[in-house]
């Protein structure tokens, strides 16, 4: 059973050291063998056999800023910075990521996010100004002020409560129906991974922690988070659910869990999609990793 998490895998080499040179966007612009990213927005292009679609840099949009990916089988890759609404079409989306072949996902996220920061990030925090695109894409400098701004990531714990052998599922009610997953939470200034899981544990579903272990982490492209998994033991299988963030909460044991995970129809629960982390969490809890 396949474990590494979704979002995870993408060939690209992202020469971070290069993005400051002078004259480096041009040159790797300039290389006949350049390509571009096709995007719909926000949401992937696929070919037709089912991967992101590239095309030669010549035909990039005129006039929106590109930003320089990585490289790719040593092929500079580009993404055109066009400023997006936040719609999204999540049926489209989930579709393609089915059948991505691997490392594909973890490219469009890279792209996707970067595309809606920069959206998100044409004025300086500081004084209100407008920024420009810096780093070959990867940056914003207020014209004005000169703050830079770099692209942000959210942290996100998302774990499973463990009592003797069993573990704790929720569902939110916007979950499709019959769907269960790890619960999950954004970590909070000041706090600590194991803080944040402890805390995201009593608030929801009322168990206290004994123990946190790290698990995997993912990015997450919608918008841009860090889902970092994990596995706490607690003192008690008592739960006190906070309805205003969950419907509904149990406790399953790991032959539920395989079975879920199997898509056996008799299963007491839908198991979360392969490219979400908490499928890993839950097969490397099932195989004990």
């Amino acid at each position: 059973m396949p474990t590494a998490p979704g979002f995870t895998g993408s060939p690209i080499e992202r020469i971070d050291n290069e993005r400051d040179h002078p004259g480096m966007l041009e040159a790797r612009r300039a290389d006949p063998r350049a390509l571009y990213l096709k995007m719909d927005g926000l949401d992937p292009v696929a070919t037709a056999d089912g991967a992101l679609d590239w095309a030669p840099i010549a035909e990039a949009p005129a006039g929106v800023d590109l930003a320089l990916l990585g490289l790719i089988d040593d092929i500079p890759r580009f993404v055109a910075l066009e400023r997006q609404a936040a719609g999204s079409n999540h049926n489209l989306i989930w579709r393609l990521l089915d059948g991505f072949p691997a490392g594909e996902a973890g490219t469009y996220a890279a792209a996707r996010s970067l595309i809606d920061w920069h959206s998100r990030h044409r004025f300086c925090a500081a004084c209100g100004a407008e920024t420009a695109v810096m780093r070959a894409g990867w940056a914003r400098r207020c014209t004005a002020c000169a703050t830079e701004h770099f692209p942000r990531t959210d942290p996100v714990v998302i774990m499973l409560a463990e009592y003797q052998g069993r573990v704790l599922i929720g569902r939110q009610p916007r979950f499709p129906a019959g769907r269960y997953s790890a619960l999950a939470g954004f970590i909070e200034v000041g706090e600590s991974i194991e803080e944040a899981v402890a805390r995201e544990l009593f608030e929801e579903a009322g168990v206290r922690a004994t123990g946190v272990r790290y698990v995997a982490s993912q990015p997450w492209p919608f918008p841009s988070s860090l889902m970092m998994a994990c596995i706490a033991t607690v003192e008690s299988d008592a739960v006190t659910l906070d309805t205003n963030e969950l419907e509904h909460a149990m406790w399953v044991d790991r032959d539920q869990v395989a079975a879920s995970l199997a898509n056996d129809p008799d299963a007491p629960f839908i198991a979360p999609p392969p490219y979400a982390i908490a499928h890993t969490l839950f097969a490397r809890w099932l195989a004990r990793e």
